[in-house]
């Protein structure tokens, strides 16, 4: 089994504003999201794709060695098999196929694969 991802835009970052900039095919999709005040957006660690990065299963957190070496699936670190990221942001504005955020911890030029609206979680009791 294949599976094949396209980044649907791009981080933008300038000193003063950190953006999503959509392709334009894509803007149709935004409707609505100017009512979110945050998304998960889902990016792609581009820096770190390659064979030697994906393997590696265990990682001192915050890449500290004085961390005790950990499973990457406990972390968030940015070595993994499958190189998804995902970070909240707060949502500041949406015009046309472009959307202001807070902030994001990814570097400027990531692809962006996809995002979702933010809501908390509801915890249920058993």
């Amino acid at each position: 089994m294949r599976f094949e991802l396209r980044p649907i835009g791009w981080i933008r970052k300038t000193r003063s504003k950190t953006r999503i900039v959509l392709y334009t095919k894509f803007q149709p999709g935004l409707a609505g999201i100017e009512r979110k005040s945050e998304i998960w957006v889902l990016w792609w660690f581009h820096r770190n794709d390659n064979p030697r990065m994906r393997a590696k299963l265990k990682v001192h957190p915050r890449g500290n060695p004085a961390n005790p070496l950990t499973g990457v699936f406990a972390t968030r670190a940015p070595m993994r098999p499958n190189l998804i990221a995902l970070s909240r942001c707060k949502v500041l504005s949406v015009k046309k196929n472009v959307i202001e955020i807070d902030s994001i911890d990814a570097f400027p030029d990531t692809p962006v694969l996809d995002f979702k609206p933010w809501r908390k979680a509801i915890v249920r009791h058993s």
